[in-house]
């Protein structure tokens, strides 16, 4: 099946899941998940995957796309957490559907400015995008900030004017989810959710999903979310596995044996995440 514009996948009032690919067997694992519990779903390669593969963003890409074209869900290809100008330059010849340009470090009027210039870019390429505004916390091993530290929490009033101001198409939020989470303890504002939702006239996107509860992504839905981003949890289920099968078995050394494990782990996490969200 071809790609989907991820822009057809992202529809308010539905949760759509987007999960990382690192390695060909994510990308394999993510479309497997979704095939069982027909649902479509969003391939994402951040930019820290780029730079795992040397920088080289064609390869894995290229990889992806293959997956993708021959799954029997409509499945869409986006490019995560960019920073780089250069790497988000190079989206639109390597399929993608979208991007998330991601200045939320920069000041505000600063994050303003970069990612109009990349919206521009976006709309000029027929790429859909995404930014975030406020701290999630969690991205590169940096900690979350306290739940009440300025910043920390996405205010209505100034999503609505960045999302005037810059022109995105997709807004990520701070409302109690953070990167890297590898339990499922996140507490998430639900009421703030909601406000954001009136306030902001495009999809809202929640990344840090592994650290929320299935009862908790189910209420972040109804309330507003729409693009449910998640990556941790499939590499605990894939490190799960794979140390398991290494643990039973020993004198193993063909990595077929223990990474097949690792992907339908993985593959089974997706599903699972896609049942709540369905």
């Amino acid at each position: 099946m071809p790609l989907v514009p991820t822009a057809e996948l992202v529809v308010p009032g539905t949760g759509i899941g987007a999960f990382n690919v690192i390695t060909l067997e994510h990308a394999e694992a993510i479309v497997a998940g979704a095939t069982a519990a027909n649902r479509p779903v969003i391939l994402q390669i951040s930019e820290n995957a780029v730079r795992f593969h040397a920088g080289a963003l064609g390869p894995v890409a290229a990889a992806a796309r293959a997956v993708a074209g021959a799954a029997t869900v409509g499945v869409a290809l986006h490019l995560d957490h960019v920073k780089s100008p250069d790497l988000l330059r190079q989206a639109p010849e390597h399929g993608f559907g979208s991007v998330m340009a991601d200045f939320s470090e920069l000041s505000y009027l600063d994050n303003v400015a970069a990612t109009r210039e990349a919206a521009e870019f976006a709309h000029g390429h027929g790429l859909w995008i995404e930014s975030e505004l406020g701290a999630v916390g969690g991205k590169d091993g940096a900690p979350p900030p306290p739940p009440h530290a300025p910043g920390a929490r996405t205010d209505p009033a100034e999503a609505a004017d960045y999302v005037k101001a810059t022109g995105v198409d997709a807004l990520a939020v701070a409302v109690g989810s953070s990167h890297a989470m590898t339990s499922r303890g996140a507490e998430l504002d639900f009421e703030l959710i909601a406000a954001l939702r009136a306030a902001v006239p495009v999809p809202l996107v929640l990344h840090g999903s592994s650290g929320v509860t299935d009862a908790g992504l189910r209420r972040a839905v109804a309330a507003g979310i729409v693009k449910v981003n998640v990556g941790t949890a499939l590499n605990v289920a894939f490190t799960g596995a794979v140390r398991g099968a290494l643990a039973a078995d020993p004198a193993v050394v063909d990595p077929r044996r223990y990474l097949a494990k690792g992907r339908d782990a993985m593959a089974g996490t997706v599903a699972a995440f896609l049942s709540v969200l369905a």
